[in-house]
């Protein structure tokens, strides 16, 4: 997927779903993309994209639900609603050691430049 954007030029855009390293991370970032985060970062055992989240620019930043699937902790096993999304976001925030309000105000603004939302109410 990367070598198939890098063809591109002036794309942006959100990579959903991130699962990657975070070298990879900053490579579509680059490119000019968001890096998207689901409820994974809740695992214990996916410390790559703990490592993603706790450094990515945190204007390249996004949270996904990923609903149905990837439900967070303390929820897995459940069927994944968008409301959990905060669980989320607030293990992002923990990893970055930055307060939960402060994580989801920005992820908000980078979410409103994106798809291009500013005076839209």
């Amino acid at each position: 997927m990367l070598e198939a954007l890098r063809k591109r030029k002036g794309l942006r855009g959100v990579i959903h779903c991130f699962s990657g390293d975070y070298a990879l991370a900053l490579e579509f970032i680059r490119l000019g993309f968001f890096i998207s985060i689901p409820g994974t970062v809740t695992y214990r055992k996916t410390a790559e994209l703990h490592e993603v989240a706790a450094r990515i620019p945190l204007e390249s930043l996004l949270v996904e639900t990923d609903a149905p699937y990837l439900t967070p902790v303390p929820l897995r096993g459940k069927r994944n609603e968008p409301l959990f999304v905060t669980h989320t976001a607030k293990r992002i925030a923990e990893l970055r050691s930055i307060p939960f309000e402060d994580l989801a105000k920005r992820t908000v603004e980078n979410t409103v430049r994106l798809f291009g939302l500013e005076g839209k109410g």
